[in-house]
């Protein structure tokens, strides 16, 4: 009626929203949605979680829907994969995932092998998720990524959230699949504020698993980065951008499936090619990318070699600086932009 007499209708509001708020709602959301779906995990129930995911979860939903367990990830995670495999839909938290190598047997050979091994007949719906990658002063044990370790294994998906937006749709995508779905949370992102558009604010909100999101356009050189690396490539591109040169900045989301084709099609556009992850060089994620780019139409339309910046080749030092010197700063991602560039 207002539209009819010509009247201005304000925009939809958008809220700030931390990622940890966003994986809360989202837990909240489907846990209420489906009543199939549990989480368990070590001090997720009476604690409200490690790091406060599933604040209030277990006072609504009670000891069935909400479970904590003892300090064995063999143990609760081989538990969450039978449930998965008897029709249930757990949502299997990992403190860190470093300590999901106690577990890993369960992850690769029995989840995400079974649909394969089985014909098809025995879905495995389950959800890994938990903080991967370095988190501040912990040192090498607790300071690994995992997307390169776990986008290694067909069977699985793995998702690698950046915003509160990406948090939220992306997990409650990964709940509704019925795939086993590995969920790759920053720990230095849980405080973070993000800006939530109406649209995410919605029940129904669900973020495609395998769809990568273009968060900067531009013209000049392709940055791709998954996780805590999109932050900084677009402060990187912020910087750049005074001197003239446009960043186009790919929020990849999903580790497996990776959408190659949005990645070519900006090479395709810009004719250079950086990609930016917290991991180590070997193996990695941005080896991935440079070899489907080398294999495919785009490789034909770079101007220069594809560049990588990543964490460095060592384990995870304890001392501050050095740690700051092993991962990717914004620094890192300038020079190697004007390393492709040539300038």
């Amino acid at each position: 009626l207002q539209q009819r007499r010509g009247l201005r209708l304000s925009a939809p509001a958008a809220i700030q929203v931390t990622v940890r708020d966003a994986l809360n709602q989202a837990l909240d959301e489907e846990l209420e949605r489906d009543e199939r779906v549990f989480l368990l995990g070590e001090e997720v129930a009476q604690y409200d979680g490690a790091y406060k995911i599933s604040r209030g979860l277990w006072k609504k939903y009670g000891d069935k829907r909400v479970i904590d367990t003892p300090i064995s990830e063999m143990g609760f995670a081989g538990i969450a994969v039978g449930a998965a495999m008897a029709g249930l839909r757990p949502v299997c938290e990992f403190m860190t995932f470093n300590f999901s190598m106690q577990a890993i047997d369960q992850v690769i050979n029995s989840a995400a092998k079974t649909c394969y091994m089985s014909a098809g007949s025995i879905a495995v719906p389950i959800v890994f998720r938990g903080p991967n990658g370095a988190s501040a002063g912990v040192a090498a044990q607790h300071s690994q990524c995992f997307a390169a370790w776990y986008g290694h294994c067909p069977g699985l998906k793995v998702v690698s959230p950046w915003s509160a937006e990406d948090a939220k749709g992306l997990l409650k995508a990964s709940i509704r699949d019925d795939n086993p779905v590995v969920v790759l949370e920053s720990e230095l992102l849980y405080g973070v504020p993000f800006e939530m558009s109406e649209q995410a604010q919605s029940k129904e909100f669900v973020i495609p698993i395998g769809k990568a999101k273009i968060e900067r356009q531009g013209t000049h050189v392709t940055l791709v980065a998954h996780s805590r690396p999109v932050g900084h490539c677009i402060e990187a591109a912020a910087v750049l951008s005074k001197e003239g040169v446009e960043c186009e900045v790919i929020n990849l989301r999903t580790i497996r499936p990776m959408d190659i084709e949005t990645v070519e099609a900006s090479v395709v556009k810009t004719n250079h090619l950086v990609t930016v992850e917290g991991g180590w060089p070997q193996f990695g994620v941005g080896a991935e990318i440079c070899a489907r780019i080398m294999e495919g139409p785009a490789f034909n339309y770079l101007d220069a070699p594809a560049v990588r910046v990543t964490g460095a080749d060592v384990p995870m030092p304890y001392a501050k600086i050095l740690e700051d010197n092993c991962i990717p700063q914004v620094k890192d991602i300038v020079f190697a932009v004007k390393k492709a560039l040539n300038i």
